[in-house]
């Protein structure tokens, strides 16, 4: 599976990097590849509106907050 955290290394998008790192140490999956993507070409290529931004598995889950832990959680299970 591979998580991308999308932000220029704002405050926001720092949190999301390290609540992502801490979902997924939680739930013990090794298998998880997160990358943080802060090249802004790369970013609009998402075609998302604000960061952070998070992908999972090349899919946009959410841009503009930080998702819960809870939602984070969800979305990896659902994968």
């Amino acid at each position: 599976m591979e998580i991308k955290v999308l932000g220029t290394g704002c405050k926001k998008c720092q949190v999301l990097e390290s609540q992502v790192r801490r979902v997924v140490e939680a739930l013990d999956r090794k298998d998880i590849n997160i990358t943080k993507v802060e090249n802004i070409k790369d970013i609009m290529s998402y075609n998302i509106l604000s960061t952070p931004a998070l992908v999972i598995n090349e899919k946009v889950k959410v841009f503009g907050r930080i998702p819960s832990s809870d939602e984070i959680t969800r979305w990896i299970k659902e994968i």
